[in-house]
């Protein structure tokens, strides 16, 4: 049954989200630190939303809150109590908190990685947080994180040592500081830590970190490219032998999977609302009745000589490139829009007007 009506388009687009959403996941992460130590700080610079202005949270210990927000693919557990004299019963509460997850059939419930804060001027690892760092190691990847770093004076290579199993030590600042002769401290330490998290967390939350975080828009674009490859090459595969232009709509498929996968890499809350604007501007027209023949005419544009070709056939390589040339300009969109927003994903008249403006420049 040909597939030209905006019906059609509808439900490629549902699926499209549906999908992106259940690639992505979710990840958990558990940030522990005594009080003061700038965890809140920590995790409004490195993650979208403001979680930590979201309010209280939901306690799941007495130490121990849960932190999520619609549209992020991301929970925090943020631990306290570490301060206390009876230290030994937050770790054990913590403890019972962590295997019970574990429990869990469903692996997105359990915990993914643990960040372990230590105040820099402490200049001191006490001894909660070193039996803390070798609790959690048990159980999932841990990161020491040396919060407000302003001067290392080996501190770092201290820390390292003492809490040999953390898989990294990062030193950061979440805040820029202004010191009384007027010298700026800029921000520290963000994208390195995003990095490493990344690299120790398992790969199939990885994309969930990723979209979850603004500190690193390097290892946004990094997956959003790797999507790109993949629909291109799913793209070349469907053109293997010569698609006539008419059966070209099985490609806009793969073009909407792609741009909602991008969408999701990059943080922007995923709505078939969101997704379909996106797409009918792809199109010229938002009540275009043959929707998806719209796209594909308007993206052969981006091909020197095939747009002009009536009744024509396009190949594997022409294929690609149509993926491969929209995925990109979509890249750059969202990149643009990021970096203006300081990392907080953009509004959807913001996206549709920017990647409007730029499809123009390059058909």
């Amino acid at each position: 049954m040909p597939m030209n009506t905006s019906e059609d388009i509808t439900n490629i687009v549902m699926k499209a989200m549906g999908d992106a959403v259940s690639e992505r996941g979710h990840v958990n992460v558990l940030i522990a630190g005594r009080t003061g130590v700038g965890k809140s700080t920590l995790i409004n610079a490195v993650f979208q939303g403001n979680l930590a202005e979201t309010g209280q949270g939901k306690p799941v210990t007495t130490t121990t809150r849960e932190i999520s927000k619609e549209g992020i693919p991301l929970t925090i557990f943020d631990t306290r109590g570490l301060e206390l004299q009876d230290y030994q019963n937050t770790l054990q509460e913590l403890e019972n908190l962590v295997k019970e997850r574990l429990k869990e059939t469903d692996a997105s419930k359990h915990i993914h990685v643990a960040w372990l804060c230590i105040h820099e001027d402490g200049r001191r690892v006490e001894p909660a947080e070193i039996a803390l760092h070798h609790l959690l190691a048990q159980h999932m990847p841990v990161i020491g994180v040396i919060t407000k770093a302003r001067a290392d004076n080996n501190f770092r290579m201290e820390v390292q040592r003492l809490l040999p199993e953390a898989k990294n030590v990062v030193r950061v600042r979440a805040l820029q500081e202004t010191l009384d002769e007027g010298h700026v401290l800029p921000l520290l330490g963000l994208e390195n830590l995003v990095d490493v998290t990344a690299q120790a967390i398992p790969e199939a939350y990885r994309r969930a970190f990723i979209a979850a975080q603004k500190a690193s828009l390097q290892k946004k674009k990094e997956l959003a490219h790797k999507i790109v490859i993949g629909a291109s090459a799913a793209a070349a595969a469907a053109g293997a032998s010569p698609i006539p232009f008419s059966d070209a709509l099985i490609l806009v498929p793969i073009q909407i999977g792609m741009l909602a996968s991008i969408s999701s890499a990059f943080g922007l809350e995923l709505s078939t609302a969101f997704l379909s604007t996106l797409v009918a501007s792809m199109a010229g027209t938002t009540g275009a009745t043959f929707l998806g023949r719209a796209i594909v005419t308007n993206l052969l544009k981006f091909i020197p000589g095939v747009g002009t070709v009536t009744g024509g056939a396009i190949s594997a390589a022409t294929a690609a490139g149509l993926t491969t040339t929209l995925g990109e300009i979509y890249i750059s969109t969202l990149e643009s829009l990021a970096s203006a927003n300081k990392g907080e994903p953009p509004s959807t008249d913001q996206v549709v007007q920017e990647f409007n403006s730029r499809v123009k420049k390059k058909a």
